[in-house]
């Protein structure tokens, strides 16, 4: 099921995410709404969203990136679901890049994230795993973590600058 999506200006889109207990990952409610997260994903051509993005603030996020129509040069990622993830970034180093997101619509800005991160979490069905991920796939688990946090892309720019509507961005800065 494809669900609401609350804007900026929503508290919710602002709130702390509390982590899920271990032992309801495995109820039928909350597979449902993976699943239901996943649908809103797709429906909106997201390469990630988090809980808190759909008006439920509990530490769990999406990614999948497979022939992405908002993303068109972006690397494949397979779908996959974070509960409760810990994120340490292994550099220093940041790189710019473009981000838009489903709860800012209609925006993008150049983006400072790090390049590379270590990421251990719960899978839907509560196994832990962890890995490393850099570049664009770096990109989008910190963008989703940080909702987790309550913040959106915009408190990571450094100035607005370079924030702009998509069409004016599909015009003068797409690559």
């Amino acid at each position: 099921m494809n669900l609401p999506l609350p804007k900026l200006g929503n508290p919710v889109i602002r709130q702390k995410s509390t982590p899920v207990p271990p032992a309801e990952i495995n109820t039928p409610a909350f597979q449902k709404f993976i699943d239901d997260l996943i649908d809103t994903m797709h429906a909106n051509e997201g390469v990630g969203i988090a809980a808190v993005q759909v008006g439920r603030p509990r530490s769990v996020f999406v990614v999948e990136s497979q022939g992405n129509l908002r993303y068109p040069g972006a690397p494949d990622i397979p779908l996959l679901v974070f509960i409760n993830p810990e994120v340490e970034f292994t550099t220093k180093e940041e790189e710019k890049d473009w981000e838009g997101c489903l709860s800012v619509p209609g925006l993008r800005g150049l983006v400072p994230r790090y390049k590379s991160l270590r990421v251990k979490a719960l899978d839907r069905t509560g196994k832990s795993f962890q890995f490393e991920a850099d570049g664009f796939f770096a990109r989008v688990i910190q963008h989703e973590w940080a909702h987790l946090q309550g913040k959106v892309y915009l408190d990571f720019m450094k100035g607005m600058e370079t924030l702009t509507f998509l069409d004016e961005y599909a015009k003068f800065w797409a690559k």
